[in-house]
């Protein structure tokens, strides 16, 4: 039986957990349907719930039942030993940052957040640019004092917040692999595609009503809960919520539907992989995902190893046709061409609207930047003249404006920083994962084909999703795949989807 410091944590974690549910919720009512006059009273709500929380982990009373516990570990079971050592690891981040340094790290984040909305259209970077001064100068405070709490490079600390463990030098030769890798593979791709019939058009408008029907549909058919979550509409598609009220945005554009329906099955990916976490760890840290870049790969895989894969797109093809009243003699509508548009390569500024081939690019330009403005070797001023000459050092095209440059992501602006590697992790994670799971069970993409994903999450729940924190992220891919992180599983489906 467990000693009664380790039942003492489990409530206290329980507490902080059920107040991280209550902050997620309202920050997804700030992104969706808040009234723009409601921002200051909200910043107020937030900062007093991130507050509350800090006082709860940081107090001296936890600390000591975090070592009482520790010495009677022998108590444990392995989950119990699991969720004490990821209760430690949460206790180190905060009582490594001061309450005020976290007070105002989160309202520099809210204040900048909530200004780009508006810089951002308005292409305002000196605008904007003080507030994101202001972010980076309480980020890097921020990152130093974690640096010294985990013996560990200042940005080292950073990626540690969203992949536990996750260090520079994991992910400089995955990097440099995909930095050497891509650019002839691209001109490759292009030369492909170039011999390959035309896409054929897709021509709208698509109304936002029949777009949200089309999503919904789909959401479902990849297993969304309805009783248990619901899309809305944000300026940048996002997964919040709780595991069991799930919140999931996207973005329309009339002119083109492809986009959106995509953001919503990514979001999906991410929702489906919280609701199926271990339920009867739910509100302790073992119960929670593991990490950002596993979570990622979840998104990845439904999005883009599953929902643009040729089975998938000849069962959706009809739906979709029938979503915009187009007839199913239409060439245009047919799955051939549909899959084209799906995988279609191109050379684009935006990273959400990249394709699977060119977006590690935009990750690996984040991540060179991104490290420099922490180390202080960018200035903030410095941003949009080296977001250009990565650009084109990395994808090839310059961007015309800022818009379309560097204020273009959410991430950086709310202190997100660290957060963007997780993205390309994921995506050679969830190759990984669905390759293991095909050779698992052959019925898997002959189900998906039909519409049916049950196969596919019978293999994830049992190998990633009941898993929850209990196992590394390497301990969880060499027991699910049979290999710790492979870039090479990666490459090979990139060459048998666009050279083939």
């Amino acid at each position: 039986m467990p000693a009664p410091a380790y039942e003492a944590l489990e409530a206290r974690f329980r507490r902080l957990a059920l107040l991280g549910d209550a902050s997620g919720l309202l920050a997804w009512d700030r992104a969706t349907i808040m009234p723009k006059g409601g921002a200051d009273v909200r910043t107020e709500q937030l900062t007093e719930l991130g507050l509350i929380r800090h006082e709860l982990i940081t107090d001296r009373a936890l600390a000591d039942l975090l070592d009482e516990a520790e010495d009677g570990s022998d108590t444990l079971d392995a989950w119990q030993r699991a969720n004490l050592s990821a209760m430690r690891r949460s206790w180190r981040h905060a009582n490594a940052v001061p309450a005020a340094l976290y007070e105002a790290s989160t309202r520099a984040g809210l204040a900048c957040e909530m200004a780009w909305r508006e810089a951002r259209p308005a292409n305002d970077f000196a605008g904007l640019r003080p507030l994101l001064e202001e972010v980076v100068r309480l980020t890097r405070e921020t990152a130093d004092a974690k640096g010294d709490a985990f013996d560990c490079a200042p940005y080292d600390a950073l990626l540690d917040q969203f992949e536990p463990g996750l260090r520079m030098a994991e992910i400089d030769p995955v990097f440099e692999d995909l930095a050497a890798f891509l650019p002839d593979f691209v001109e490759d791709v292009l030369a492909h595609q170039a011999s390959e019939p035309a896409v054929l058009p897709l021509t709208g408008p698509f109304p936002i009503e029949q777009q949200a029907r089309l999503a919904d549909t789909m959401m479902h058919t990849v297993g969304f809960p309805s009783d248990h979550g619901r899309l809305d509409v944000s300026h940048h598609p996002f997964s919040g919520g709780t595991p069991d009220d799930l919140r999931i945005t996207t973005r329309y554009d009339e002119a083109d539907f492809t986009s959106s329906l995509m953001a919503v099955l990514h979001e999906t990916g991410h929702a489906l992989y919280e609701h199926n976490l271990p339920a009867r760890w739910r509100h302790q840290p073992v119960g929670d995902a593991l990490g950002m870049a596993v979570h990622e790969s979840q998104s990845l895989l439904i999005e883009m190893q599953v929902c643009r894969s040729r089975p998938f797109i000849a069962y959706a093809a009809p739906v979709m046709r029938a979503a915009f009243d187009h007839d199913g003699a239409d060439a245009a509508w047919q799955p051939e061409n549909l899959q084209r548009h799906y995988t279609r390569v191109s050379r684009g500024l935006i990273r959400v609207d990249a394709d699977e081939v060119t977006y590690p690019a935009h990750v690996i330009l984040r991540y060179r930047l991104e490290r420099r403005l922490i180390s202080g070797d960018l200035k903030v001023s410095e941003l949009p003249a080296a977001w250009a000459a990565e650009m084109k050092d990395l994808v090839g095209i310059v961007p015309p404006d800022d818009r379309d440059g560097c204020l273009q992501d959410i991430h950086w602006m709310d202190g997100a920083f660290g957060y963007f590697p997780t993205y390309t992790l994921g995506a050679i994670m969830a190759a990984q994962l669905y390759e293991a799971a095909k050779r698992a069970d052959t019925n898997i993409e002959p189900s998906i084909g039909r519409g049916d994903f049950k196969p596919l999450y019978a293999w994830l729940n049992e190998n990633v999703h009941n898993l929850g924190s209990s196992l590394t992220a390497s301990e969880m891919l060499s027991r699910a795949t049979g290999h710790e992180l492979d870039v090479g599983a990666f490459k090979s489906h990139l060459k048998a989807r666009y050279l083939n």
